[in-house]
């Protein structure tokens, strides 16, 4: 059915209105919001009682892949690099081999259970190999509770950089099924190559984005925002241009830029957590519709089966082999294992196997969707709470005194004004180039008779009267020296 433009535009505002207002049921009822999204898309679907028709795999795959761009960039930016680097290792083995012992432990059992052949077993099980970055963010940015031995900051950087590995896996086993021909050793020097170029092009264009913001100087601060989304899109299809792979790119390049010291950083975190959330939205709306609820019948005995085979036996099994050469507690590996959430990143895939025209690729879709939705209600619900029973959670009172400390960053003990020499290094420069203690602040600026208060793109001139706040005497002497000359001092306080 066709429509014309305005009711098109009407159907969609309904759709995200009912979606959103529905988000408040979440926290009542305890589901995960991004199911409630999925709901609201298969009720208005042609099964549904919206009655509305979607079966274009080409443009729901084209949306899914803008979408997780989005998300994907927007967990790197609020990733904190100080928190992930004490566990960097930790997830960046469970993003890698983590994704492929459980394609490979799953794909077996599949072949067992199935008659679909060993190949497209292994595409199933790979489609399904990996943790989804928006279900993890959604579920940890919706609650006011914290988990203990940075957990946290593992789970999110595993779930924000395994896409790549099972993005690898799924077109791997799509070119053995249509092609059997291709060997081995080529499909190993392509994932070193999509590896290799995405992790260089992801560090080069992050660092990039961040001397464009810091000196475009762009006339209106609204233009920030889409000047880096442009520079984020250009991140995914230049790498893919090149032969990278387009996802671990983007996330690393949001990374890079939300660790960077860099002009109206606030509002860009503002306006791409509201981009993320809008595209989870459009994204699970779009795969509600697609799917068919009476199709998801027939499959509901091979997908309970591997539901829990995945998240009672490979999952953990997968974890413990993992982490085994670390030092890690074990509730936390219980914990860990728990957390394999899937979200919309499977069900994209799966639309992959249909595009291509894969055999039983109708049958994948609805797997896929039944395990996602199965993982989503199981473990989404239950995450917190299994958290709870094994005591890795952080009191409510905890977490708020934390933020409370963190953010009084701004309130400083020590006042003091400082005038601008024609010398002083800061003079024709951005405050944001000065490289100042977190603990201090720029509040005012006197210039010819003027107050005002800067921003991280103000440039300093000569005569200027600087106000600095400091959190105490020795980051104020620190602050001047930077104003003035390059910084000598080995004990040099934390950056902004």
């Amino acid at each position: 059915m066709n429509f014309d433009p305005n009711v098109s535009v009407l159907i969609v505002a309904v759709l995200l209105l009912l979606s959103v207002l529905a988000s408040k049921t979440a926290s009542r009822t305890g589901l995960p919001v991004l199911a409630i999204f999925l709901l609201v898309g298969m009720l208005a679907g042609s099964e549904g009682i919206g009655k509305i028709v979607f079966n274009n795999t080409e443009t729901a795959r084209f949306l899914g892949s803008i979408a997780l761009c989005f998300i994907l960039f927007s967990g790197g930016l609020d990733t904190k690099m100080q928190e992930i680097r004490p566990v960097m290792w930790k997830g960046v083995i469970l993003s890698t081999l983590g994704v492929l012992l459980t394609a490979l432990l799953l794909g077996v059992f599949i072949y067992w259970i199935t008659d679909f052949g060993w190949a497209v077993s292994m595409l199933l099980s790979s489609i399904v190999s990996s943790t989804d970055a928006a279900a993890v963010f959604a579920i940890f940015r919706s609650k006011n509770s914290g988990l203990k031995r940075r957990l946290r900051p593992t789970l999110e950087l595993e779930s924000g950089s395994n896409d790549p590995m099972a993005y690898f896996l799924v077109i791997t086993f799509i070119t053995i099924i249509q092609h059997p021909e291709t060997p081995l050793w080529g499909m190993i020097l392509s994932f070193l190559k999509g590896m290799g170029l995405g992790l260089l092009m992801g560090i080069l264009i992050g660092k990039l984005m961040t001397r464009v913001i810091n000196h475009v100087g762009l006339s209106s601060e609204g233009l920030y925002p889409v000047l880096t989304m442009s520079m984020m899109l250009l991140s995914m299809s230049f790498t893919e241009f090149v032969g990278g792979n387009g996802f671990l790119s983007v996330y690393l390049s949001g990374l890079m830029l939300g660790n960077s010291n860099i002009i109206h950083k606030r509002s860009l975190l503002r306006f791409f957590d509201g981009f993320a959330w809008l595209m989870q939205i459009l994204m699970f709306l779009c795969l509600g519709l697609l799917v068919f609820p009476s199709q998801i019948v027939g499959i509901i005995g091979p997908g309970l089966l591997i539901s829990t085979f995945l998240i009672l036996i490979v999952r953990p099994l997968a974890v413990f082999l993992c982490l085994l050469p670390f030092k890690t507690y074990y509730k936390d590996l219980l914990l860990i294992s728990w957390v394999g959430l899937k979200g919309a990143v499977p069900i994209i895939f799966a639309i992959y196997p249909m595009v291509a025209n894969i055999p039983h690729a109708g049958d994948i879709f609805n797997l896929v969707f039944f395990i996602t939705l199965t993982s989503l209600l199981l473990q989404g619900t239950t995450l917190f709470k299994v958290a709870g029973w094994l005591k890795l959670t952080i009191p409510e009172r905890i977490i708020k005194k934390t933020i409370l400390e963190f953010d009084s960053d701004t309130i400083k003990s020590v006042l003091e004004e400082m005038t601008v020499e024609p010398g002083f290094r800061c003079v024709n420069h951005t405050i944001v180039e000065m490289a100042l203690p977190k603990t201090a602040l720029i509040v005012m600026i006197e210039r010819d008779d003027k107050y005002f208060t800067p921003n991280g793109s103000t440039i300093v001139e000569a005569g200027d009267k600087l106000t600095i706040l400091a959190d105490s005497r020795e980051n104020l002497q620190f602050t001047f020296a930077s104003l003035k000359e390059l910084p000598t001092s080995k004990s040099k306080p934390e950056t902004q």
